[in-house]
């Protein structure tokens, strides 16, 4: 895994994931603790990407669980494959037939046929869904528990065993145990509170929104054809639009999609046209983009330089005698 906390930041800015001292000391922290991950905080701001990239600088295969409404078990765990158990019934039919031949009464012939369960009851007959996956892989996984707040608090509950123990049982089965241990993360979009019991089995991690010098960092990473100058406007601009009262604040992702767009648009400057025109590639709703054309010409607003000291400048010939005493 990781060696040290900046081995970490190393590693993730190898695979274009700029972070601060707080995400990679949690990433390095759950590496050697063998703790899940519960990564909360707005929507585009990382959550995702950050496991993704975890993955690929441990070389580890990401296994991909999207939560949802009325997720339940089946979903997550694993199924039975009824259509390929009733080919096999037909299939042998012939051999149920023997097996139950001589059989004195009912009782007697469910019991030879039930004596047979684990034909019929077999791994060959599961398919496997990402909790199943990543417990019995042979091969170290990272598994990925996306917008776990999106599922129902059964659900929640249900992850205990997994997240405790890294095992799911099977009653048909047995219980299954990890052949290697995964790394689990869980994001989550503020939408519920997590249960202490889930808090209790991860450690917390809360990505916010970046400041302006993290900003500027990761869209230099990521969009590095900005020139200098508009791509500072962009992050003071970014930075001061968050500011507002907002339905849906953008986030860092906006602010790469926002950057894209006005490279396409051949753009050199920020002006009131072109950020009125381009407002829509970073608020999604109409009352946002509204009220953001409302105050745009105090966003676009430059800071006003410092005035001039008060204090006189020292004639020529006093500079000169400062000079040469000192």
């Amino acid at each position: 895994m990781f060696k040290t906390v900046d081995d970490v930041q190393e590693r993730l800015r190898d695979q274009g994931y700029i972070c601060d001292k707080n995400i990679s000391t949690v990433v390095y922290l759950a590496s050697r603790l063998e703790k899940p991950v519960l990564v909360e905080g707005p929507a585009g701001v990382g959550k995702t990407e950050l496991a993704k990239v975890v993955a690929v600088a441990t070389g580890r295969e990401l296994i991909r669980l999207q939560c949802y409404e009325g997720l339940d078990e089946a979903k997550a765990l694993y199924e039975w494959e009824y259509s390929k158990q009733l080919l096999y019934t037909q299939i042998l039919k012939e051999k149920l037939a023997e097996t139950m031949a001589g059989a004195t009464s009912l009782r007697d012939a469910a019991e030879r046929v039930g004596n047979e369960d684990s034909v019929f009851f077999s791994s060959r007959f599961i398919v496997s869904r990402p909790l199943m996956t990543a417990i019995t892989s042979e091969t170290p996984t990272l598994l990925l528990i996306d917008e776990i707040d999106k599922s129902d608090p059964e659900f929640e509950a249900f992850l205990l065993e997994v997240l405790s123990d890294y095992q799911v049982t099977v009653p048909e089965l047995g219980t299954f145990e990890a052949v290697q241990k995964p790394v689990v993360f869980l994001t989550s979009n503020d939408a519920r509170e997590m249960s202490d019991a889930l808090k209790r089995r991860c450690l917390h991690l809360y990505i916010d929104f970046p400041d302006a010098e993290l900003e500027a960092r990761i869209l230099d990473a990521k969009v590095p054809d900005v020139e200098a100058k508009l791509a500072k406007d962009l992050v003071d601009l970014m930075q001061k639009i968050r500011g507002l009262d907002l339905k849906k604040t953008p986030s860092i992702s906006e602010t790469l999609d926002w950057a894209r767009a006005l490279l396409a648009l051949n753009a050199e400057v920020l002006d009131q046209e072109l950020v009125s025109s381009t407002l829509s590639v970073i608020l999604k709703y109409e009352g946002d983009i509204q009220k953001a054309k409302s105050d745009l010409g105090k966003l676009l607003e430059k800071p006003k330089q410092a005035e001039a000291s008060t204090v006189k400048s020292p004639p020529d010939n006093a500079k000169t005698k400062k000079g040469a005493l000192h």
